[in-house]
């Protein structure tokens, strides 16, 4: 079964490809997802990389790690809390 593993810290300039590589080499990547901002399409800094296989050691190894001159924050993606109804609901909107 694959495991989700958050990271963090992200460079703006690493794109999925650059993140996928970076995994590789502990397992088999399924998958890869930068987290974007929805109005900017920019990079939010973090990101989720799922594997099949290798991800212990992939977050002991890159939990730390310097890519792009910056060190990467990596653990086990850890389920979404849910938000109280309405969350978000009082900023103003800009239309």
């Amino acid at each position: 079964m694959a495991k989700s593993i958050y990271v963090g810290n992200l460079p703006w300039t690493v794109d999925e490809e650059n993140l996928r590589a970076a995994f590789a080499p502990y397992g088999e990547v399924v998958s890869v997802k930068i987290m974007t901002d929805r109005e900017t399409g920019r990079s939010r800094g973090f990101g989720f990389v799922e594997m099949e296989s290798g991800f212990e050691e992939a977050i002991r190894a890159l939990d730390g790690s310097m890519m792009g001159g910056r060190n990467l924050k990596v653990n086990e993606a850890q389920p979404r809390q849910p938000r109280p109804a309405g969350a978000g609901g009082d900023r103003p909107r800009r239309w």
